[in-house]
């Protein structure tokens, strides 16, 4: 039965759009919160690197800060459910636009401590090179701890986004149709005797994404590598 079921749904078209319409929705969710996490968490890193003796950044350090305890100490769905419900419950705002806003808020805090603990773990006498060299914090920092602290990064980051692929799943409380509800709108309400066969198929687009996704990262990885070697 199972069998018979997995062949219905590969070889039905309706069963087939359902799922790459969720497919669709979960890669836009993604992408667009792995953006805004990336460009959130290289801020609130750099702001929280900034040295204590800078008083002028005392108050942006505080909301940093607050910022990343709050998000890492609450659940992502109970985010999403604020972001939803809340905050931006403005009538026609799009449901896509609010997802990528709370994914991406959620991702930025992550961000920000894997690319604070990469910039820290270069060793601080890279810094000192480059400031007896006579370059200027930023270029020393620019040219030449942040390309070190990139290789050193780049695992705990596609780790965080392999978490955020699989996290985008809970869109489904506020009633998006991702993936994971392509599945079970699939075995809802159709001939499919369970649901088990559409829950396999939804199983088998993440691992997918997840294996390409990793692929990817190992691939930059190795390019990182060998440049090292030249």
């Amino acid at each position: 039965m199972f069998f018979e079921n997995l062949s219905e749904i590969f070889t039905t078209p309706k069963y087939l759009d359902i799922f790459f319409n969720g497919l669709k929705l979960t890669f836009i969710i993604s992408v667009g919160a792995a953006i805004l996490g990336l460009f959130l968490g290289v801020i609130v890193a750099l702001v929280k690197l900034t040295p204590k003796e800078n008083k002028a950044m005392a108050i942006p350090r505080l909301i940093c800060d607050v910022y990343i305890t709050i998000v890492r100490g609450t659940p992502m769905a109970l985010q999403l459910f604020i972001m939803a419900f809340v905050i931006l419950t403005i009538r026609g705002f799009p449901q896509e636009i609010t997802a990528i806003i709370a994914f991406g808020i959620n991702s930025g805090a992550y961000v920000a401590e894997n690319i604070r603990a990469g910039i820290l773990s270069v060793d601080i006498g890279q810094t000192e090179a480059g400031r007896s060299l006579g370059l200027s914090s930023r270029i020393t920092m620019t040219k030449i701890v942040i390309p070190q602290a990139i290789k050193n990064v780049i695992p705990a980051i596609g780790n965080e986004l392999i978490a955020l692929i699989k996290e985008t799943s809970i869109v489904t409380m506020i009633g998006m149709q991702d993936l994971t509800a392509a599945a079970k709108n699939v075995g809802a309400g159709n001939n499919l005797a369970s649901y088990f066969a559409p829950m396999v198929v939804a199983a088998l687009f993440y691992l997918a994404i997840v294996y390409a996704l990793t692929f990817a990262i190992k691939l930059i990885e190795r390019r990182l590598r060998a440049s090292d070697k030249r």
